[in-house]
């Protein structure tokens, strides 16, 4: 006799599911019934005003934050239910960059995936410098432009693999060349 495995919900037709989702702070709304649906591979921008919600939605998806009302999935998983299995699938890249000044960008991702239990693994740390313009920057973060922050932010994002990316302000503090990093 066989039995069928269950690990988790079907394979996930969307990246992204958004139904009716809303959230209120005391009495403001600042969502009101966001419905959104996101294939695998696509790309979506959010446009709006400060203050219009932007940042509130992105920290709803990332499950930093639950609604006030809707539902939502990523790759399947519920936001609110499923919230562990939502975040070993997001990454996200803040307003904040979170890095320690006082270490250098390769100590800064050597320490990140120490935080997360994973052995760091040189290749990978030299490939994701390589990566955003940073190889061979030796410095210690404080020294750091920006923009440079900024690279080293998204590195450490990029590093865990996520098969959502979540831009808060992508294009903030990054120069041409930057930019191009987070538009590929």
């Amino acid at each position: 006799m066989t039995h069928a495995r269950n690990d988790g919900p079907p394979a996930a037709t969307s990246a992204l599911e958004l139904n009716g989702i809303c959230r209120r702070f005391g009495r403001r709304w600042v969502l009101r019934g966001i419905d959104l649906q996101l294939a695998r591979g696509e790309t979506l921008g959010l446009m709006g005003r400060n203050g219009s919600g932007k940042t509130t939605l992105l920290r709803i998806i990332s499950t930093a934050l639950k609604p006030t009302r809707g539902s939502g999935r990523v790759f399947g998983h519920d936001l609110v239910r499923e919230a562990d299995a939502v975040r070993e699938r997001v990454g996200v890249l803040g307003h904040a960059p979170g890095l320690y000044e006082d270490l250098t960008g390769e100590e800064n991702l050597r320490f990140a995936l120490g935080m997360l239990g994973w052995t760091p693994d040189a290749r990978r740390i030299a490939d994701l410098l390589e990566r955003v313009g940073l190889a061979g920057v030796r410095e210690r973060v404080r020294a750091y432009s920006a923009g440079m922050r900024r690279r080293l932010a998204l590195a450490r994002v990029l590093m865990v693999r996520p098969d959502l990316l979540l831009l808060d302000a992508p294009f903030a503090r990054f120069d041409e060349e930057g930019l191009t990093l987070v538009c590929d």
